[in-house]
């Protein structure tokens, strides 16, 4: 299995370590697009924008100086020899052209030094009409190098009761004397129609503005705006601080927040701001952010909860594989390990015992008489003397380096690491005594209780080929301890030559005889 699947298999975490990675990595991305596509939808509309505003100076330019090309052919026509005394049907066409009956355009008057109306475009005689209040004409008549100028809204006296505003221009004498002015006036409905045929979306707007703050018309359209004054509102500030320019801002009409592109008029002292609703702006990027949104949120849910899912199941089978691994190695009646795996705990603690040059001992350990046990009272209660057995011997050995194991039918053995032989003699010894504590009744043995023999070999002292030598010197040790009346502990010593027998009852130990091994009997 390649190392990356053991990885996985091991730790089912990392899965869900992974997945959130992943899910993370595609909302990163997700995110930079939606961002980008956001930065694309404000691009949009600033091209749109620019386009709109460049249509409408444009236009309103070439208007206005149309409109002025009249005023100036008006004053040269005064200047020429004989026009004044032309019959009045006459003077009118030379004067006037026919720019300036055109729509949306009102009447060109001339006026005296005194306001009054010399001469009238839509009239013959011109209508009586004195315009001296007018600021067109006071602009004219205080300041000689006014040039074209633009007034504020006004209601005209005579010629109709649309909003307009007046074109006028000085009428200078040969001597240098103001001799009244030109003045031709435009309907507001011209700047309405204008807007109107732009599209801006449902929040968008769009203002034309003299250059002292004074509304001309805005769109949504409101006749209550017009001729009101910015003057002192933050949107106009930035208006006047340079030629042309961009920016975010909230009106102060209607408090819509809004992108703003806005330039001054060549040559007029006019303003246009165009702006559109950043609602509208973004109102295609938000449907399509929510689609993508919510589908990248169910994908990256999706990925999670399928690596939850896989992770619980690596889970069940690593779960699965241990409990596998338990069965393997273990004895399924005594619950201690098995023989196989035993026999590969004593290989390798007999090459630490021998590398690092510590004691390793070992126990043989074999019920006694069990066969006439089970023929008389079964082999169920022979199941559970052998249960009773291990548990005693499991509570002997407790340490967590300790190996106890069931090697076969009734025997047993336990593998104890840096152990001499004195300790080993100690547990033997304990575990002898729990047994013969279960007082588990045996009519066929002399003990008239259920007993056990252990075989003890140790390495520390003797000269042990292979650990195989070592189950032979324990096993060796075991018989012995039976030939020796059962129910004790022989320890394999090919150098000692004595007996030592502890009676567990008393638990007095006493020396008896010779041989060639040692002998514990309780």
């Amino acid at each position: 299995m390649p190392e990356r699947q053991v990885m996985v298999t091991r730790r089912p975490n990392i899965v869900i370590a992974i997945s959130i990675v992943l899910a993370s990595a595609i909302l990163a991305i997700a995110v930079w697009v939606l961002a980008q596509m956001r930065d694309d939808a404000l691009r949009r509309a600033q091209d749109s924008v620019f386009n709109v505003s460049l249509l409408v100076e444009r236009d309103v330019s070439r208007n206005l100086e149309i409109y002025d090309l009249s005023l100036r052919a008006v004053l040269d026509g005064l200047k020429q020899p004989g026009v004044l005394d032309l019959k009045p049907a006459m003077r009118q066409m030379v004067l006037f052209d026919g720019s300036a009956s055109a729509k949306d355009m009102g009447s060109i008057l001339v006026t005296d030094e005194a306001g009054n109306v010399r001469f009238d475009s839509q009239a013959t005689p011109p209508r009586q009409v004195n315009l001296a209040d007018r600021d067109y004409f006071k602009v004219q008549r205080d300041s000689p190098n006014a040039g074209l100028f633009i007034s504020h809204p006004f209601i005209p006296k005579v010629g109709g009761k649309d909003v307009s505003i007046a074109l006028s221009r000085r009428i200078t004498r040969p001597d240098g004397g103001f001799g009244g002015v030109v003045a031709g006036t435009m309907r507001l409905t011209y700047f309405h129609s204008l807007f109107a045929g732009m599209n801006l979306g449902v929040g968008g707007s769009m203002a034309l503005m003299l250059s002292d703050g004074t509304m001309l018309m805005r769109r949504p359209y409101d006749p209550k705006m017009i001729g009101i004054n910015l003057t002192g509102t933050a949107n106009y500030s930035r208006f006047t601080e340079q030629p042309s320019g961009d920016f975010f801002g909230t009106a102060a009409l209607d408090g819509v927040e809004r992108w703003y592109a806005f330039r001054h008029i060549d040559m007029y002292p006019l303003i246009l701001d165009v702006a559109l609703s950043t609602r509208d702006i973004y109102a295609q990027w938000r449907h399509r952010a929510w689609i993508i949104g919510s589908l990248i949120a169910a994908l990256d849910v999706t990925i999670i909860a399928l690596a939850v899912l896989f992770s619980q199941q690596l889970r069940h089978r690593r779960a699965a594989e241990e409990e596998l691994r338990v069965l393997a190695c273990t004895d399924g009646l005594t619950g201690l390990f098995n023989r196989r795996t035993y026999e590969q705990q004593a290989e390798g603690e007999w090459r630490r015992a021998q590398r690092n040059a510590r004691p390793l001992s070992m126990l043989l350990i074999d019920v006694d008489n069990f066969k006439g046990f089970n023929d008389l009272y079964g082999h169920s209660a022979g199941d559970e003397a052998l249960i009773g057995v291990a548990r005693c011997i499991s509570q002997s050995v407790r340490r967590p380096g300790d190996t106890a194991a069931r090697y076969g039918g009734e025997e047993f053995a336990v593998l104890l690491p840096d152990t001499d032989e004195a300790g080993a003699t100690r547990i033997a010894g304990k575990i002898c005594a729990a047994v013969e504590a279960l007082q588990l009744r045996h009519v066929a043995s002399s003990h008239c209780v259920l007993t056990v023999s252990i075989g003890v070999a140790t390495t520390r002292g003797q000269a042990f080929a292979t650990s195989r030598a070592l189950v032979d010197a324990a096993d060796e040790a075991l018989y012995e301890a039976k030939d020796a009346g059962r129910n004790c502990v022989l320890c394999f010593g090919a150098t000692t030559h004595a007996t030592h027998a502890m009676h567990a009852t008393l638990g007095t130990t006493s020396v008896a005889g010779t041989g060639t091994k040692k002998l514990l009997r309780n």
